[in-house]
């Protein structure tokens, strides 16, 4: 099939930029490196680093093995009236809507993709490459700026607040809409300095921006706090960033001025809460008495929750960012939706 082999040829794109870039030899793709510098100026949160690891990760999945795996679980037939699937997408993380544009091709479908104000350019650039080895999908995928019209499904994803203007314009139409969501880990205090500082970069990675991002971490009663601390020390530069940093500033003069009792290492600070979602810079706890118990809870909240990371769960430490082809976003199977218009 021409367009797996198209994004193959991307994935291989991707894995060896991200190498030049590594060895410090992006300029030897000036367009790619110009179009990683212009994301990055226009969301001062998608610093190279975090815009390099989302292609890195990307370049790693997009694999002929990978791809094939991925697409041998349907029924997957070529179709003579490809339907038109609106995509909305997100914009809080580089590329984050991605993998519902790979659904929507390699589906048959054609896309009509209307970008966030904050990721404009990454996608325009994997777009035109792809076109570039498989010229048939320049009429296969469009953008647009203004009103979406002319699609016969629909994908969005926004926050509970934008949701509820999606079902009401995209409501009679087949859809997905997607909603906020946070991910937390359980610790039973027999963590490894290595696991630990793994679950850094499911906290830190894209400065705690995404849904996969870990929000709230359960702990056992008495638990030390310093060994979580001394493991996530190698993560300190973050506060280098000044958008996180004056989060940080902000939510620590609040919190102190409000008087919560707050844990602060300089560049996280913990606070004991019931809620899921925690600020840019904080990281929300909780006391748990029985794991067993706190994942029956958990259960009833998967409406909330995209990922539980623990020592012995299917989510390791350090792997939220990770996800394979079939980790679909709030678990329903965007890949079957698609197949089914």
């Amino acid at each position: 099939m021409e367009t797996i082999q198209a994004f193959v040829k991307l994935g291989k794109h991707l894995t060896d930029f991200c190498e030049k870039c590594y060895r410090g030899e992006g300029y030897l793709d000036a367009d790619f490196s110009e179009t990683v510098t212009r994301a990055g100026q226009m969301n001062g949160w998608f610093t190279k680093e975090n815009i390099l690891y989302a292609l890195e990760q990307w370049g790693a999945l997009l694999t002929e093995e990978n791809i094939t795996d991925w697409l041998s679980r349907y029924p997957i037939k070529e179709t003579a009236s490809p339907k038109m699937v609106g995509i909305v997408m997100a914009g809080n993380i580089p590329l984050v809507g991605f993998h519902d544009f790979l659904c929507v091709l390699l589906s048959g479908n054609n896309v009509l993709a209307k970008l966030s104000s904050n990721d404009k350019v990454l996608l325009p650039y994997l777009t035109h490459y792809l076109i570039q080895q498989e010229p048939s999908l320049a009429t296969r995928i469009k953008f647009t700026d203004g009103k979406m019209e002319g699609f016969d499904a629909v994908i969005a994803t926004g926050s509970n607040n934008t949701s509820r203007y999606f079902e009401y314009y995209f409501g009679k139409k087949p859809n997905i809409i997607r909603k906020n969501r946070n991910s937390v880990a359980i610790l039973t205090g027999k963590e490894s300095a290595e696991e630990l500082t793994a679950l850094g970069e499911d906290i830190f990675r894209y400065y705690g921006l995404g849904c996969r991002n870990v929000s709230k971490i359960y702990v056992p009663k008495d638990y030390d706090f310093d060994s979580f601390f001394n493991a996530i020390f190698t993560y300190k530069d973050i506060i280098d960033q000044h958008k996180y940093a004056n989060n940080y500033d902000y939510n620590k003069a609040v919190y102190l001025m409000s008087d919560f009792k707050i844990l602060d290492n300089g560049f996280l600070i913990l606070k004991e809460d019931d809620g899921q979602a925690s600020p840019i810079s904080v990281l929300f706890y909780a006391y748990y008495d029985s794991e067993d118990t706190l994942k029956r809870e958990l259960n009833t909240q998967e409406e909330q929750i995209q990922c539980i990371v623990s020592g012995n769960g299917s989510i390791g430490f350090g792997q939220t960012q990770k996800p394979s082809l079939y980790d679909y976003a709030d678990g329903v199977d965007t890949m079957d939706f698609l197949l089914q218009l």
